[in-house]
């Protein structure tokens, strides 16, 4: 009954260009009504005269549904957990015992690396070469430099590390 379009063309339109929850509210009580309006794309429909509550309940209902089914494609964060560290690969951020930690680009790739190999030794070369993309050509004190400077944002006891372990003669690799 509204003037110039009707709310079924209305309906029609919005179900075009929008997957939001329609609900039609009319004075239209005929089945074929109800029919045609749920056939053209609204989720619920309404007659004249209704409850103020019942209609508020519909609307949040399908609202609460709208919200879980396209919350169902929202991508989670990859995100790795290892005895209190957990690192969101998305958001490259890390925590450790549920304290934020500030990482460098390359402090925080090489503890990933590590950490998504667990019980995996690697030598210096190796690392250098994952992280830095390039061949070490004897500059691989770098990755000791940046190993300590991980565990001091890790361990409690760098002295004693309990993530990022040293194999003496061969490299590093990141505990269970």
């Amino acid at each position: 009954m509204l003037p110039e379009v009707d709310g079924f063309e209305i309906c029609r339109q919005i179900r075009e260009k929008k997957n939001t929850p329609i609900l039609l509210v009319s004075a239209k009580k005929d089945d074929i009504d109800k029919i045609r309006g749920l056939g053209l794309g609204a989720d619920d429909y309404v007659t004249k005269p209704f409850s103020p509550s019942e209609l508020v309940a519909r609307v949040k209902a399908h609202l609460a549904r709208y919200e879980r089914l396209i919350g169902s494609n929202v991508v989670e964060n990859d995100i790795v957990e290892i005895r209190g560290i957990r690192i969101d690969k998305t958001a490259r951020r890390v925590w450790v015992n549920g304290e934020e930690k500030q990482f460098t680009t390359k402090e925080f790739d090489l503890l990933t690396f590590l950490a998504e190999n667990p019980n995996h030794v690697f030598t210096k070369e190796e690392l250098f070469r994952e992280i830095w993309d390039m061949e070490s050509i004897g500059d691989i004190a770098t990755v000791t430099v940046h190993i300590k400077k991980i565990r001091e944002k890790i361990e409690m006891n760098t002295a004693k590390p309990q993530y990022i372990e040293t194999i003496w003669g061969v490299g590093y690799r990141f505990k269970l």
